[in-house]
């Protein structure tokens, strides 16, 4: 074998590589963290922008995207250049099940703003400790705390945490659709 052919086999992988990881598992890959970067940057337009600024649980919310996008971008070059099947199964599921605790989050955060649960107690419910008469002038002029039961934006009757919540979901089904795919080619 050639020093050319050796270096050819390690860039590309063989087509059977490729069939084996499923032809669903890279796509996959790639539109979660395609949808994940469009979320994020909308989230960044509306809190730099804006000035839609987020309360703590739309802050929460966000990890799961940080996690996400850059494990979907690992596991599609994986599935493209033939990792082994268990590895992308693995990336696909922990993407999927991320974004599934995010819809649940997003689903919370949701139900605090239309009022069917109380939130935590940091961004939600009545402010007790003012402090002294003094100081409280000055932590008024310092702070500024977004309320978390209180929506900023709405469009079609959704908040932003409604959305995520479908966004999650998308996500989520995306990675299924991906790791069914490679289930399939396993078949």
């Amino acid at each position: 074998m050639s020093v050319d052919s050796t270096a050819k086999s390690r860039v590309s992988p063989p087509p059977a590589a490729i069939a084996a990881a499923g032809p669903g598992a890279a796509s996959a890959a790639w539109g979660v963290a395609a949808v994940g970067a469009a979320t994020i940057a909308g989230a960044w337009f509306f809190q730099l922008v804006l000035d839609i600024l987020p309360c703590p649980l739309c802050l929460e919310q966000r990890y799961a995207y940080y996690l996400a996008i850059p494990l979907a971008v690992v596991t599609a070059i994986a599935a493209r250049r033939g990792a082994p099947r268990p590895w992308i199964a693995m990336g696909l599921a922990v993407v999927a099940l991320a974004m599934l605790a995010n819809t649940v989050l997003g689903s919370y955060h949701a139900g605090v703003e239309w009022g069917f649960w109380p939130g935590p107690t940091e961004c939600t419910g009545p402010i007790n400790d003012l402090g002294t008469a003094g100081s409280m002038l000055e932590r008024l002029d310092s702070v500024k705390v977004i309320r978390c039961d209180e929506v900023q934006w709405r469009f079609l009757g959704l908040s932003l945490a409604g959305y995520n919540v479908l966004i999650s979901l998308a996500m989520a089904a995306l990675a299924g659709l991906g790791l069914r795919g490679l289930a399939r080619a396993a078949a």
